[in-house]
């Protein structure tokens, strides 16, 4: 074992990798390890300027989810945004599941809005599902507030996909747009612009948030697909 795998096992918890597992479908349970992502994190931010983390950046693929976690928590800490967005996107069609791909959330993406634009436009159009989730992560995460813009609802709005994780990212990014930008969220709901699943799942996890009024609430209930 590698040094830094000897590590990840040192922080061990069985009980935690047989309650991960459960949640993590598309992983094989052999290749979880078991850590909870308070510590993974911390140990990411120990390691980052190490010969070690170096060299595991540019070892891939890894056989470990955790591995790929702890890819992901030092892609996230690289300052240089040209840097990050190399990295991002030699890792990307090596990510599997949807645990992975949304924890990885690089610090220097919100100075960088404007070129990461460009980024985004190459991720929604991948053939790979995790890095089209990754592209509505990132539109969800950065341009529902100020940066927001009608035209990316139309974008998210018009990937069409049977994959189950792309659709569920989708469903989640109108639902946090009901609650951002209801105005202009709520004509995807009330026009059928989505398919039936994505259509009743956004609005299930829009009646699930705090952030959404009751008034609101019982509005959505009404389009509900039967």
């Amino acid at each position: 074992m590698t040094k830094i795998q000897t590590d990840l096992f040192a922080m061990q918890d069985l009980k935690y990798k047989d309650f991960q597992s459960k949640l993590l479908p598309t992983v094989d349970r052999d290749t979880v390890i078991g850590i909870r992502t308070p510590m993974l994190r911390e140990y990411a931010k120990k390691i980052k300027d190490t010969a070690e983390a170096k060299e595991f950046l540019s070892s891939l693929p890894h056989f470990y989810y955790e591995e790929n976690n702890l890819h992901a928590f030092l892609i996230e800490q690289i300052k240089d945004y040209d840097a990050c967005i190399a990295e991002i996107n030699r890792f990307l069609p090596y990510v599997d599941n949807w645990g992975t791909c949304d924890s990885m959330r690089p610090k220097c993406f919100k100075k960088n809005t404007d070129k990461l634009l460009f980024e985004v436009e190459k991720w929604l159009d991948s053939p790979h599902t995790y890095t089209v989730r990754f592209g509505i992560e990132t539109l969800m995460s950065h341009y529902l507030d100020e940066k927001f813009d009608k035209r990316f609802l139309a974008r998210v709005g018009g990937i069409g996909s049977d994959e189950y994780y792309v659709n569920m990212m989708i469903a989640w990014y109108f639902a946090t747009a009901l609650a951002k930008q209801y105005d202009a969220a709520v004509k995807y709901v009330t026009e059928y612009r989505l398919d039936t699943w994505t259509h009743n799942k956004t609005i299930q996890k829009a009646i699930e948030s705090y952030r959404i009024t009751d008034e609101q609430k019982a509005f959505l209930r009404g389009y509900i697909k039967r």
